[in-house]
């Protein structure tokens, strides 16, 4: 997660070696983080801490990234917010699924504490029928969105080899030749799209050896000590990574390529990743409220994972891609870019990472793929973070969440079915 990993893994790893708090006891509002004027120092969360991503603490941080870390905005520009229309149902709270491995039914009302939810959106047909919020968030707060950010990034390189502005199959060094001596230099820019690029770089958050923590020190804003000799920032990191294999023969999911998939893009079009995505989706979608991106110290937006956003927003957003990109009656970008998403990646490429909870699932520009009866797919990010779309159902779902495992193994048992009940709920109703 660049700048974040480190504090995502002390987050992670502290997890697993205590007795965790439930929604209710880790509730930051409850707890008293930054409340005060000024705060109580037990209570305070600030730079430079190294724990301000520890649970339970991270659930106040997620909702203020902006507050402790530099960001460039993503603009939705001046003019008016498009409202979104509402058609609330209650039933939704009591409906039922059986999480995976799991033998006792669970309401999806007790899901949104079992995945410690700070915000969930429901669209039906293009209308809100369920919104909630808690903790830290509230209907005018920002959250981080984690790696959904890679969605964005993928989208944006989508819309770019649409319109014919980028090559999916161009080699990577002949637009980015600083690139060239890397493993990237000689990948194709699907092959990064699709993360099958063939790495020599561990992402293992448990390793504290692991190439993310060199990653995360060049990433960080951060004045660098004074004996610091690594790479300084996201592009000098990218430089650094080395080929251990033949691409395009395995998915392998590493947010390297998601920070190299926005320099091409940046390259392509001469702007940022912030910078693009509120020129080309941001200001077109009625939104109520600006993003904002992470940035390294050089200015670099963090391209895999360093969007904050409102609830809503993200629902926009969903309901773009739901109805082929085309939002309130105005095309934003060409039906062709959902239609080369939906079609999903390689799958043989993709069961060999071997995600338990994701069987016949495939990665297609940095969106996940499920390729189940309803046709869903969706963008993700670590603690919980989701947009979930079900074009069968005509269904969009939105979850900030500040789980304290990072991993969507995790939270995939009683987030997956839960999402496929609200689905089948809400078709049920439409025929009756």
């Amino acid at each position: 997660m660049g700048g974040l990993a480190a504090f995502v893994l002390h987050s992670s790893a502290q997890v697993e070696r205590s007795v965790v708090p439930d929604a209710a006891q880790s509730d930051p509002v409850a707890l008293g983080w930054m409340q005060g004027f000024p705060p109580p120092p037990d209570k305070l969360i600030m730079q430079p801490d190294s724990d301000f991503f520890s649970f339970p603490k991270m659930r106040w941080t997620v909702c203020h990234i902006r507050e402790l870390m530099s960001t460039k905005e993503v603009s939705r520009g001046i003019g008016a917010p498009i409202p979104m229309t509402y058609a609330l149902d209650e039933g939704i709270d009591k409906v039922t699924f059986t999480p995976i491995g799991g033998e006792m039914p669970m309401t999806w009302n007790e899901s949104l504490s079992a995945n410690y939810t700070d915000g969930i959106l429901v669209l039906h047909k293009g209308r809100i029928v369920h919104e909630k919020y808690f903790g830290a968030l509230d209907e005018a707060g920002k959250h981080a969105a984690m790696s959904m950010t890679k969605s964005m990034t993928g989208l944006l390189a989508e819309i770019l080899v649409t319109e014919g502005t980028l090559d999916e199959t161009a080699r990577v060094n002949t637009i980015v030749p600083e690139l060239n001596a890397s493993a990237f230099g000689s990948a194709t820019v699907r092959q990064v799209m699709d993360m099958t690029t063939a790495l020599d770089y561990s992402e293992d958050y448990s390793d504290p050896n692991a190439d993310i923590w060199v990653y995360s020190k060049a990433a960080s804003p951060l004045p660098k000590p004074a004996n610091y000799e690594g790479p300084n920032g996201y592009c000098e990191y990218l430089q650094t990574v080395k080929q251990k294999s033949a691409h395009g023969e395995a998915f392998e999911y590493k947010t390297v390529n998601s920070d190299a998939l926005g320099w091409i893009v940046a390259r392509s079009t001469g702007k940022d990743i912030a910078h693009l995505l509120s020129v080309r989706i941001w200001t077109r979608i009625g939104a109520e409220q600006d993003g904002y991106m992470t940035i390294d110290a050089k200015g670099t937006p963090f391209a895999g994972g360093g969007l904050s956003a409102g609830l809503r927003d993200l629902g926009r957003i969903g309901q773009l891609m739901l109805k082929g990109g085309e939002l309130d009656g105005k095309r934003v970008f060409p039906a062709k870019v959902v239609d080369n998403i939906r079609s999903g990646g390689d799958k043989a490429a993709f069961a060999k990472a071997e995600y338990k909870t994701l069987p016949g699932g495939s990665y297609r520009s940095m969106w996940w793929v499920f390729h189940n009866d309803h046709g869903a797919y969706a963008a993700r990010g670590v603690h919980g973070q989701t947009i979930y779309i079900d074009p069968t159902a005509e269904m969009v779902i939105v979850r900030f969440s500040s789980h304290p495992q990072a991993k969507n193994g995790y939270i995939d048992p009683t987030s997956l079915p839960a999402y496929q009940a609200v689905s089948e709920y809400l078709i049920s109703k439409d025929k009756n």
